[in-house]
């Protein structure tokens, strides 16, 4: 886009990394006239394959795609948290509704694993 003289770069819609994205795509939707090996046709970028990273790349940043694994992770961790809070019923410390993170509901829970092994073995 060719600037007249009382423009300023800073009146475009675009910044320059917008400007430079539009001339990749502008770039990858072209068609050479190149043949292609053993072959008399001309070969077409439009458009170009792309790899199986960027394809995942591009579909992950769409919204919707953000959006279903906010909930996805959610559902996680709330499933993850009703399991440690079931693990914490079962394990007995003073006071009873003592408030522990989970690093110490794992340990505890070892340690109480032992203990009825140690009950189980006399």
């Amino acid at each position: 886009m060719m600037l007249s003289p009382e423009q300023t770069d800073s009146d475009l819609p675009w910044s320059q990394s917008d400007a430079e994205t539009m001339l990749n795509d502008i770039k990858v939707g072209c068609i050479t006239d190149e043949p292609m090996e053993g072959e008399g046709k001309t070969k077409s970028l439009a458009p170009q394959a792309l790899s199986r990273e960027e394809k995942r790349r591009r579909r992950r940043a769409t919204a919707k795609y953000r959006s279903a694994h906010a909930t996805r992770e959610r559902i996680r961790v709330e499933a993850f948290n009703v399991a440690f809070a079931e693990l914490r019923k079962l394990l007995p410390t003073l006071p009873p509704d003592k408030k522990l993170s989970k690093i110490e509901i794992l340990r505890l829970a070892i340690c109480y694993i032992s203990y009825l092994n140690h009950v189980l073995d006399v």
